[in-house]
């Protein structure tokens, strides 16, 4: 079920690109009613997509999604948020809650590009919210009260788990563990199953393997909250495989890199 102030709210999306569809359906999952979403994208087969994919209404013209939501997502391409905003009616644009999921662009950005007074929310989605396992730092602007925070909750947590940020310089080091992370990961899951073809398994099991090994792994961690090292030796035997594995891990500089990235 949807919280309260989700069930009685509109929510806008400017952009109908892949990470407005995972929100919009992450919310329609929590009970949020197609017809309180509505979107907006110049370009018709993103439009069409967002349609079908949601159930809800998309349109060409961002100020008719402004003007009809309580709270409007910014999901476009960096290069073109600020001048999408600006474009905007300065009566109309001050009235909703602004959430931008607009990698890298700063709130003196945002605040700069809307009226005086408006209420933004920057944010630092990651890719795995495409399937409602994201990860999402967000801070606000000085001009949102407290009380508006739960319902950007709502809107973030219906695509997975999300962090307020006490300063907003610690989104750009979100940007690069959590934007970047799932990157890394995939590098060393593709490793992991070359290894294990490697080792003569088929390609469709080493890469099953791979894959629920690195799921598994971080379920365990976060369902017990154990520190990852007190699990890793909990694997590692004394003389065995593993701990000679990590060594190899060790001595190729696997943790060195991670940290350099």
């Amino acid at each position: 079920m949807a919280n309260a102030n989700l069930e009685d709210s509109r929510i806008g999306f400017i952009g109908c690109g892949a990470m407005a569809r995972a929100l919009a359906g992450g919310l329609v999952e929590a009970g949020v009613a197609p017809s309180q979403i509505l979107a907006s994208d110049p370009i018709a087969p993103a439009r069409s997509h967002f349609e079908q994919a949601i159930g809800a209404k998309a349109v060409e013209d961002n100020g008719e999604v402004v003007s009809q939501s309580d709270v409007v997502v910014i999901a476009l391409k960096p290069g073109v948020v600020a001048g999408a905003l600006a474009a905007l009616d300065p009566e109309i644009s001050l009235r909703p809650l602004w959430i931008s999921i607009a990698a890298g662009i700063p709130l003196s950005t945002l605040l700069g590009s809307l009226p005086a007074g408006a209420r933004v929310v920057r944010t630092m989605p990651n890719t795995p919210a495409l399937v409602g396992a994201g990860s999402t730092a967000y801070f606000p602007a000085p001009s949102v009260p407290e009380a508006d925070l739960e319902l950007v909750e709502g809107v973030l947590e219906a695509a997975g788990w999300c962090w307020r940020a006490p300063d907003e310089g610690l989104l750009d080091a979100v940007t690069g563990l959590s934007g970047s992370g799932p990157a890394y990961v995939f590098l060393i899951l593709e490793a992991l199953a070359d290894a294990g073809v490697r080792q003569g398994l088929p390609r469709e099991a080493a890469q099953e393997f791979a894959t629920r090994t690195v799921h598994g792994a971080a379920k365990l961690a976060l369902e017990t909250g154990t520190h990852p090292g007190v699990l890793k030796d909990q694997v590692t035997s004394p003389g065995g495989t593993t701990i000679a594995g990590l060594e190899q891990l060790e001595a190729g500089g696997v943790r060195a890199a991670l940290y350099d990235a």
